[in-house]
């Protein structure tokens, strides 16, 4: 299999992550793309001419990290994505909020202005005060996986504000859930 890929991007890292997690990232080639190069081929593989895509050895195609995160967990026998219950309602709302927060936290600079950062750094705001209200615990889902990748985008994209002493409860899970060998070995680089 071919992974599109970007060393900066939370989505691309999740699926890395769990590609680590699942014991399958020795059967995935990582493709550095620009999805700014005008000239990439990346659209042959993702119409939308966005990272992760990822080319399956049959040749089709999967884009988005979500899908690509519950195709690699079913090849796996499916432990990252809870069964139908709490349990599962509760990983995907993790991963939608976390997601959620990463869209906000990527926009591009040239689609900046005050008022746009004024409402996405709300939606970050928001959501790291209901992840510090959440009940995070041990628990190795994709919700939890999601939540660490961006808290440590944050860390990447944002060093000067730290978020960690407005939720300290949200910093002491991270320092201990990011100690993941998956999560060290994939952090995001330039």
């Amino acid at each position: 299999m071919k992974l599109r890929h970007s060393t900066t991007s939370p989505f691309v890292r999740k699926v890395h992550v769990l590609a680590i997690e699942t014991g399958q990232i020795d059967k995935i080639e990582l493709v550095k793309t620009n999805t700014g190069d005008p000239n990439s081929d990346h659209g042959k593989d993702n119409p939308l001419n966005k990272v992760p895509a990822l080319v399956l050895d049959d040749g089709s195609k999967l884009y988005d990290s979500r899908v690509i995160c519950e195709y690699l967990d079913a090849q796996s026998g499916g432990k990252f994505f809870p069964p139908v219950g709490p349990a599962r309602w509760t990983a995907l709302r993790r991963q939608a909020l976390a997601d959620g927060m990463a869209d906000a936290a990527v926009l591009p600079d040239n689609l900046r202005s005050p008022d746009v950062d004024k409402k996405q750094k709300l939606k970050v705001t928001q959501g790291l005060a209901a992840l510090e209200a959440d009940h995070l615990g041990p628990q190795l889902d994709i919700g939890t996986l999601t939540v660490a990748i961006l808290l440590d985008y944050l860390d990447f994209r944002f060093k000067a504000e730290d978020w960690r002493p407005a939720h300290p409860k949200l910093a002491a899970w991270h320092k201990t859930f990011s100690e993941r060998a998956s999560l060290k070995k994939t952090l995001p680089h330039d």
